[in-house]
């Protein structure tokens, strides 16, 4: 059985007289992928960057390998594999595509002999290695979204926060990114949390799934499960 990876604890984010979320319960294992739903404004984001450290809980907690983090820096927390990836890629345009990974193994602590190798089995695993020596700003939009996924692993990542990762591609680079997210869990056991509206992608990915409604979790399941829930029809998937 896969061990746990990361769980929240009654996780609370008030902004002033705004509350973002409240009580959130959640947990991901190694190797598993979970989706987060919802309609606009229902605190999906604001989830991410508790977990991320972009910002602080209110209240509640946050355990990442059985270490309370909530307190953590963002930056002690990439360090240990948390690693987010935002809706707008944030490549280097000017370098290669080889160029951007080298940079995000530069900061891991791989020895140097060791390094070219890392890069070369990144491009692979992100499905660019014919664009190794192609300038970041020559490529399409899907291909620029794996690229910073791509950096994520090149990172050391063991936890990908995936924020709309298929917005703006095709239908193809969409289906692409699934299959590219599955086998990251499959082959690497990396973990992702991936909000997305596209429901599509979230039905084909055939991952738990947790919905949220004005700051609360308002069902988890599969698919199927959350669709047949009459509350999330009402609120977010439409009859």
């Amino acid at each position: 059985m896969a061990a746990q990876l990361l769980r929240t604890e009654h996780l609370t984010k008030r902004f002033k007289g705004l509350t973002a979320n409240e009580d959130v319960d959640f947990e991901i294992f190694a190797g598993e992928i979970r989706c987060v739903i919802g309609p606009n404004g229902a605190g999906k984001t604001t989830f991410l960057s508790m977990i991320s450290g972009h910002l602080q809980p209110t209240s509640g907690h946050v355990w990442f390998r059985g270490e309370d983090i909530t307190k953590m820096p963002l930056v002690e927390r990439a360090r240990l594999g948390i690693a987010r990836k935002f809706q707008t890629p944030s490549v280097f345009n000017r370098l290669t595509v080889y160029e951007n990974i080298e940079l995000a193994v530069l900061g891991t602590s791989r020895p140097k002999h060791r390094r070219h190798a890392r890069v070369r089995e990144v491009l692979e695993l992100v499905r660019l290695s014919e664009q190794t020596h192609q300038l970041t700003s020559m490529l399409s939009h899907g291909q620029r979204q794996w690229l910073e996924v791509g950096l994520l692993i090149g990172n050391d990542a063991d936890l990908m926060l995936l924020d709309e990762p298929t917005a703006g591609m095709t239908a193809e680079e969409t289906h692409s990114t699934g299959e590219l997210v599955r086998s990251l869990a499959q082959e690497l056991s990396l973990s992702a949390i991936i909000i997305e509206h596209d429901i599509n992608f979230i039905r084909d990915l055939e991952a738990p799934i947790t919905v949220l409604h004005m700051g609360r979790v308002v069902a988890h399941g599969n698919y199927d499960e959350i669709s047949r829930n009459e509350m999330v029809r009402d609120s977010y998937l439409g009859h």
